[in-house]
């Protein structure tokens, strides 16, 4: 995972309204291209930044190529922005649920709640 092809991927509005599509289902090439007003060639590039970033996977299934969101990657940067804030996940099992806990909280011994 390259963190620059992921931000550079993410700084287009259009590539990122393609991934909100993809976030309701899995949609071919043309199914995506029916929500914008540009070329097929267009939204192919867009596609391809995407894909190059591992932010989205594709399926061929017949003549059609699916595509869909890599669910993974965004948990991989989720993690990057956590460590960058000094927070780190825990999985409360008495609540069950996640809780964040700042570096300081480590720090003094808190148990983040």
């Amino acid at each position: 995972m390259s963190l620059n092809q992921i931000f550079k991927a993410l700084s287009d509005s259009t590539r990122r309204k393609i991934l909100r599509l993809l976030q309701k289902q899995d949609l071919s090439a043309g199914d995506i291209a029916m929500h914008f007003d540009m070329s097929k060639p267009s939204i192919s590039h867009h596609l391809s930044v995407l894909k190059q970033a591992d932010l989205v996977q594709d399926l061929r299934q017949g003549q059609n190529i699916y595509y869909s969101i890599n669910s993974t990657v965004f948990q991989e940067v989720l993690g990057w922005f956590f460590e960058l804030m000094n927070y780190e996940v825990k999985y409360n099992e008495k609540e069950g649920k996640h809780n964040l806990q700042t570096g300081d909280d480590k720090l003094q011994g808190g148990d983040g709640e």
